[in-house]
């Protein structure tokens, strides 16, 4: 039977005593549970001043304590109880005893929310918005800098914390929906109480796993952006790290175990080679400083293989999607972990709640090297199930940078695009992975293609009807290249009119350049048709050697067929449909969306060059 850790980790609860050891419990993690959860097995971790010489019981029906565990700090104490299927939601009083010494603390069971419109996953009908909330809207000013805390918001500083927060969100949710976007997808927001000159406005480096950091708002706020989210019939992914913490997280004064992290004296930093996980010729040295190492050193490395914190990180998990019915989560560094951890976290969140989804971020150098993270893979020799529905798809990333970068040629340019999907029969199901043009640790696409709209708008149209699900870079639907200065903070530009005092807001078309309504009208009008289009979202795909420069595919159901025309050439060109006659055979005309004109597809008609056309066909 499965085993989960409920580390009580417990802040102002009220702590009952005999005697005067009001401290004997400062922290219980998770702060509640639920009553009638999937896996009856819940963990308790209690922090406190020598509690692990305190023996833990309870008398409430339905809940019984199966074994207690000390960590190698004698602050902590590990008590793993069973909950019965009949247990019933209300607070119970679990009391702590050391020879004469007596301490309580209240513990609830809450009853569950339902499924009913929580939980929705996300799949191939959606388009995700990515964005930092520190730099997309400053919603309310007071929560810039928080008394106590390392950092304050200082905007001068491109890889300084902005400001930005849930209110700025919410303040501008209608702008995101005006886009298209279906489903938003945060960096993490947990608690990243650095220091300053690290800078952890993107959120990776967390010091609180079961707090909203104060300076995007609350847990109470994040719950009501989640439900605004649903009531306009989008979606909410949360971004979780379970390779590393930031090195001021309250573990890093007062470790649970010696061997909580793994040991930077002996692996150093990570060597960032994600293929070693895979490499069936990989060293141990280079295995054990991908999965060991640390990713900065201000990111202490966790130990998956403790069974302690490994519990701790699937029930943190299983609360946030329980607490605010979050739809879906993006696992950072999913090949750096232990990868047999990584697969248990993934299956037991995965029948916890089946109709969630869940991407992990593969940043790795192939298709086969990507395809080895999805799930049922059947490529490789060890017996190896991530148990993960979908990847984040680079080599989709890589490709169409190529594409319109590169001449055309036997293995340049868009014939890189053709290359990599005819590779996908290495996934198990390449429909299920996210496909983007850039995120928050690349260059942004305008740059990375010379900065010439007309590509921009052919790529964005070519991610919009692509196999997988199509992800979105805050700021790209305004085609935002990247600001001066160095490091990561020029990808990550403020979104102007979202601070007090901005000289203009492209949250309006009014505040927008020409070139920018252009692109946001263009690509919400992709985004708005592909919402409704079947074809889209769960066609098969079909594509033809590019040739001329040209590429064509097709996204079909038994319904419904939408024909892709990529030219390259900077001339309109008469495409000829006896090419694909096993296709266009059952067709007569087709419409162009967003040019207003039919074609007749049983003799040569034209496409427009430096364009990619989306045809419905009828």
């Amino acid at each position: 039977m499965k085993r989960f850790l409920l580390i009580v980790v417990l802040a102002g609860l009220q702590i009952g005593t005999s005697y005067a050891q009001k401290k004997t419990v400062e922290r219980v993690e998770p702060m509640h549970w639920w009553a009638g959860m999937h896996n009856p097995e819940l963990q308790i971790m209690v922090y406190g001043k020598d509690v692990s010489l305190y023996t833990a019981s309870v008398d409430y029906p339905g809940f019984t304590i199966k074994s207690q565990l000390k960590g190698d700090s004698p602050n902590y104490l590990f008590i793993y109880a069973e909950l019965e299927a009949d247990v019933k939601p209300g607070t119970l009083t679990i009391n702590l005893k050391n020879g004469k010494k007596k301490s309580q603390f209240s513990y609830e069971l809450k009853a569950r929310k339902g499924s009913d419109g929580r939980h929705l996953g996300f799949d191939a009908s959606d388009v995700i918005y990515l964005m930092m909330p520190d730099r997309f809207a400053n919603g309310d000013p007071n929560n810039d800098s928080i008394e106590g805390m390392l950092e304050k918001a200082n905007r001068s500083n491109p890889n300084g914390r902005h400001g930005g927060d849930l209110a700025g969100v919410i303040k501008n949710l209608d702008y995101i929906k005006n886009a298209g976007m279906t489903a938003i997808w945060f960096t993490p927001i947990f608690e990243n109480d650095m220091k300053p000159e690290y800078g952890a406005y993107h959120g990776y480096a967390a010091t609180d796993m079961y707090k909203i950091d104060r300076r995007f708002g609350t847990n109470e706020e994040f719950s009501r952006f989640i439900e605004l989210c649903h009531e306009n019939d989008m979606k909410v992914i949360m971004d979780m790290i379970h390779n590393h913490i930031g090195d001021q997280h309250w573990w890093m004064n007062d470790l649970p175990t010696t061997d909580w992290l793994n040991d930077k004296s002996k692996y150093g930093n990570t060597n960032y080679r994600g293929s070693a996980a895979t490499d069936p010729y990989a060293s141990e040295y280079d295995y054990n400083k991908l999965v060991n190492g640390w990713f900065v050193t201000e990111m202490p490395d966790l130990n998956q293989k403790n069974h302690l914190l490994a519990d701790y990180l699937i029930q943190n998990t299983l609360w946030w999607i329980e607490e605010f019915g979050i739809d879906g989560i993006r696992m950072d560094t999913y090949v750096y972990p232990d990868k047999n951890y990584m697969a248990r976290w993934a299956k037991e969140v995965m029948e916890a709640y089946p109709t969630f989804n869940i991407v992990g971020e593969a940043w790795v150098n192939t298709v086969a090297h990507e395809a080895y993270w999805q799930q049922n893979y059947s490529g490789h020799n060890d017996a190896y199930n991530s148990h993960l529905p979908s990847v984040t798809d680079f080599q989709i990333e890589y490709a169409l940078v190529a594409a319109f970068n590169e001449p055309f040629g036997w293995k340049t340019g868009i014939m890189q695009v053709y290359y990599t999907l005819s590779q996908d029969h290495l996934y198990n199901n390449p429909m299920k992975n996210v496909i983007f043009l850039d995120n928050h640790d690349l260059t942004r696409y305008f740059n990375q293609i010379g900065q010439n709209k007309a590509h921009y708008k052919m790529a964005y149209a070519m991610l919009a009807t692509l196999r997988g699900i199509p992800q979105v870079y805050y700021g790209s639907e305004l085609m935002f290249g990247e600001a001066g200065g160095r490091g990561d903070g020029s990808k990550r530009p403020d979104m102007p009119g979202g601070w007090a005092g901005d000289k203009r807001s492209v949250f309006t078309p009014d505040g927008r350049t020409e070139t920018e309504n252009e692109i946001f009208n263009y690509i919400s009008a992709i985004n708005k048709w592909r919402k409704d289009r079947v074809s889209i979202h769960d066609g098969k795909f079909k594509h033809f050697v590019p040739f001329d420069n040209i590429y064509v595919y097709f996204r079909s159901t038994n319904y419904e067929t939408t024909m892709v025309v990529v030219n390259l050439q900077e001339k309109d060109v008469e495409l000829d449909p006896t090419r694909f006659a096993e296709i266009l055979r059952d067709f007569t005309t087709g419409e162009v969306i967003l040019e207003n004109r039919q074609v007749d597809v049983t003799k040569p008609f034209t496409v427009k060059g430096k364009t990619t056309s989306i045809i419905e066909l009828n």
